[in-house]
């Protein structure tokens, strides 16, 4: 049976490469990551791709969590991860941890941390509203990367001090999404 995935661009890479290692024939399609700027941008462009996949696969499922969307993800009514967001998906009891320790916590994941200056400084102005920082993260009080690959540190280390918070490091691999993954194509 072929199944198509129709991935969150956050964590594509990380999907095609699980889906390898494990032998699992899936068909990865990215949507492009951005869309996490504007939630409700997701559901449409998901249900554009997944309707366009229909007819290549014996099934289409959504590698997302809910995304902001609302619930308008489970609306086009196929198996998508479990979780409110990829934040749960990679390490949902450390992100519970993490904010029962520090509610004022900002998560990085690899792929933030990968494209921090084109997902988080240029659409927020801060390369030319230096100032702008305090305004959107000054009520947070740390930074926890969620890393699947600690070989990013200093890119990490270096997206924290944009923020001016203090960073601390999480290895939580690539286990949790993986056993998602599973479970949403056992469905």
């Amino acid at each position: 049976m072929s199944v198509g995935v129709v991935a969150c661009g956050a964590l594509a890479l990380h999907v095609r490469r699980i889906s390898r290692a494990r032998g699992w024939d899936v068909g990865v399609h990215p949507l492009p990551a951005h869309l996490h700027n504007r939630p409700e941008r997701i559901a449409p462009a998901a249900r554009e791709l997944v309707d366009e996949l229909k007819s290549r696969y014996d099934r289409v499922v959504l590698a997302y969590a809910d995304c902001g969307t609302y619930g308008a993800l489970d609306e086009l009514g196929i198996p998508r991860l479990r979780g409110d967001t990829c934040y749960d998906v990679l390490a949902r009891q450390e992100v519970r941890e993490a904010l029962a320790e520090e509610p004022g916590t900002y998560f990085l994941t690899d792929f933030l941390v990968r494209s921090f200056e084109v997902s988080v400084v240029r659409p927020l102005g801060l390369d030319r509203y230096p100032e702008l920082r305090e305004a959107y993260f000054g009520n947070y009080r740390r930074v926890v990367w969620l890393a699947q690959n600690t070989e990013l540190r200093e890119r990490a280390e270096g997206a924290a001090a944009t923020l001016e918070l203090p960073l601390e490091i999480r290895e939580v691999g690539e286990g949790g999404l993986e056993r998602a993954l599973e479970e949403v194509l056992a469905c």
